[in-house]
């Protein structure tokens, strides 16, 4: 009895860790601002060990667009949304990863993936995205995401141990213990978009733009499910082992706090596509290659709603129905291809695309005429041999 009394002492003490975890809820304002935070306890100091070496990671990685124009565009867009006083000390890396995600680590390192801002149409939808991202930092949430896992595994070996010692059934138990974690992390996420929200009010950008994004991501994810022959699905709860919560979710209830606090006027979409439009062809030749044909036309078509159909959405399109491949589809590209040409796209992959479209399609004499242009233009390519041969047959 003494033994088992000791083992269930130990269990509440570990499941109080658990519980112990602060949860911030929707009514809190914005945290107080700390300058030149420096870590304090054990845990702490070991995320941030991981977070910096993570951020070496990303000073170095291949896949970091590094010019700095863009890294410095995107810090600018967080200051005017949190303030210049509390972004004095963030560091922004943006990879070339086609996926609408960004985070922020303890140590005050922001990653941003190259598919957020082919997803976002102005700086107020981009604003949105980090401030949510600042929130879990300003919040602390990785440590307190650290301690509410390590709390729950702790509180599970435990109940393994007791139900060693009493022959008493775990599973429920373990699976009650999981379902909390997941309950805590969508909490997060929850407390994150609101306080976000409320950087969003507080700068001069108009709040709607925080639900905006998310009802283009769902429409987004509905064009890459018809096209792939699937029925679009758009969840309305949160799954039991769901971390975040439902995009649907998320434009409901953001959507509810801008009507009560519609914020600014100026999304500044004009800015927005000026700074990226040096970077565009780059960040639709990553999107073309995930071979998400339903989902990257949606995105071409937003991005075409606000500037027309300029050189370089025309020859993104080209290649998207160029790699897909049937016929109805190589004589659309060709037209595209020619379009971006007359609307000014000079890269010399276009002849060469557009020679091999055509090739395709059983256009020769065309076709020939195409690569011969992209030799000429680029004798040196690493494919030029290849190019060449295919003109001499």
């Amino acid at each position: 009895m003494r033994a088992l009394s000791l083992i269930l002492g130990c269990f509440a003490a570990s499941f109080q860790a658990v519980a112990a975890a602060p949860m911030p809820g929707p009514g809190l304002g914005l945290p107080t601002y700390t300058p030149a935070y420096q870590p304090t306890t054990v845990d702490e100091r070991g995320i941030w060990m991981q977070a910096d070496e993570r951020e070496r990671m990303l000073r170095d990685s291949p896949l970091r667009i590094r010019d700095g124009q863009l890294e410095a565009y995107v810090r600018d867009v967080l200051c005017r949304e949190v303030g210049a006083g509390r972004c004095q000390g963030v560091r922004v890396y943006v990879m070339e990863i086609p996926a609408f995600n960004a985070s922020m680590m303890p140590n005050g390192c922001m990653e941003v993936w190259s598919g957020l801002l082919l997803r976002t149409r102005n700086e107020a939808e981009l604003a949105a995205v980090l401030g949510h991202e600042f929130g879990h930092f300003e919040l602390r949430h990785s440590l307190m995401a650290f301690k509410a896992a390590r709390g729950a595994t702790d509180a599970m070996a435990w109940i393994s141990v007791l139900g060693a010692v009493t022959g008493t059934a775990i599973g429920a138990a373990n699976l009650a213990l999981v379902g909390s974690f997941y309950r805590f992390n969508r909490a997060q996420e929850t407390d994150a978009d609101l306080i976000g929200f409320k950087y969003m009010a507080a700068s001069n950008y108009p709040s709607k733009a925080a639900a905006d994004i998310w009802q283009r991501i769902m429409a987004e994810r509905d064009a890459t499910m018809v096209d792939r022959g699937r029925k679009p699905r758009q969840s309305y709860t949160s799954g039991f082992f769901d971390s975040h919560p439902t995009n649907l979710d998320r434009a409901t209830y953001l959507t509810a706090e801008a009507a009560k606090t519609p914020g600014g006027t100026d999304d500044r979409g004009k800015e927005y596509r000026a700074a990226v439009a040096p970077y565009l062809p780059r960040l639709l030749n990553a999107q073309i290659k995930l071979n998400d044909f339903g989902g990257s036309d949606y995105i071409l078509n937003s991005l075409s709603a606000d500037s027309g159909w300029t050189g370089d959405l025309l020859f993104a399109r080209a290649e998207l129905y160029r790699a897909r491949g049937n016929p109805r589809d190589l004589q659309m590209a060709t037209i595209w291809f020619k379009e971006a040409k007359a609307a000014g796209y000079a890269a010399p992959e276009l002849d060469r695309d557009l020679g091999l479209a055509l090739l395709r399609n059983g256009q020769r004499d065309e076709a020939k005429q195409a690569l011969m242009s992209y030799l000429t233009a680029h004798p040196d390519a690493n494919d030029a041999k290849m190019i060449r041969t295919l003109v001499a047959e």
